[in-house]
Parts: C-alpha cells; structure tokens; sequence
C-alpha cells in the first residue's frame, strides 16, 4: 500500500488491525496467539498472553470493521456487524476522559485484550465524530478489500491500488466490453 493511502492519526491503528490479513496473498498475522500478541506488542498495545479465544474475539472485531471500511466503499454492511463492535466496546468499558485544552478522548478502562481492542474502538470513534471515519475505506476488489484511507476531494477513492487492484477491474470491465461488442457468429 502506498503512503498516500495511509490513515492520519488514530486511525492509522485501526487500519494497520484491518490490514492485518491480506486475502490476496493469504496472510493473516492474527491467525495464531503468537502472530496477536506480536501484533499488540507492535503496536504498543497492553496485552497478556492471548490464547485460541483472544485470538478468535480479535478476528471477529477485525472482520466486522473490515466489513464497515468495505460499507464506506459502497458495499453493505452484514447483520451483526455493528454489534461486534458495540460488544468490543462494551467489553472494553469505554469512558470519555477529558483533558486540558478542550480535548477529549475514550480510553479503555478493561485491560488486556478488550482494553487493547477497546482502543481500536476508540479510534473508529473518534473518527465517526471528527467526520473522517468514511474515508477509510476496503478497497472494492472483493479478493482484496484491503483497508485504505481516501484522500481524494470528492471521497471517490475506490481501490487500495490503481496499480493493481484498480488496472485489474479496468482491464476485467475492457474485456467485457469487447466480449459483448463482439458479434456473433453467423
């Protein structure tokens, strides 16, 4: 992914936890204890040891908010989704905490995994309120659905890459085309 597809502040964690599992190149950095906990400590997030559960509470947040970033591109939401996040924030016990200066900001008041989690939430939360939650978007290739954030003027982004996941439609619709223009054998 490219720099300029990058996530500004607290939103590039929830994008790196999306981006965690690349379909196309069958990668998943979350499929294992080891693989979350390397992720966590990469990000600087508290965490225990997790174990087979953690690791399944964690993919199920990621795929529901890969599916919300999927949303933002003109795809549909799935039932539960939303609910997987209310749950992980929930979990996580969220509060405001208000600092000087007129900012504010949730933080999580579980620790381990749901205070870690909770702070992914906090993040999509905080985008929603700042109005820049609907730019980060999973990229329309359904193989890929790569998250990425939208820097365009008029939110028009559609792919994570125009060098690949983009050319790829563009070349699939100009095939089409000349398979419908051709005609038929007579």
């Amino acid at each position: 992914m490219a720099d300029d597809k990058a996530a500004p502040g607290r939103l590039a964690l929830v994008q790196d936890f999306v981006n965690t599992a690349e379909w196309d190149e069958d990668r998943d950095d979350l499929a294992t204890p080891e693989g979350l906990a390397a992720w966590l400590a990469g990000q600087g997030l508290p965490g225990e040891r997790p174990d087979e559960d953690d690791v399944r509470r964690a993919v199920r947040l990621r795929e529901a908010i890969r599916m919300l970033c999927v949303a933002n591109n003109g795809g549909v939401l799935r039932d539960g989704d939303l609910d997987e996040l209310n749950r992980a924030a929930e979990s996580a016990r969220l509060r405001p905490r208000f600092r000087s200066g007129g900012a504010s900001e949730l933080e999580p008041e579980a620790g381990g995994l749901e205070g870690a989690l909770g702070r992914v939430v906090a993040a999509i939360h905080e985008a929603m309120a700042q109005g820049t939650w609907s730019r980060l978007k999973g990229c329309r290739n359904e193989a890929c659905q790569y998250a990425f954030y939208d820097h365009t003027r008029n939110h028009a982004g559609a792919w994570c890459s125009m060098q690949s996941c983009g050319n790829r439609e563009k070349a699939r619709r100009f095939r089409s085309s000349r398979r419908d223009a051709t005609p038929p054998e007579t």
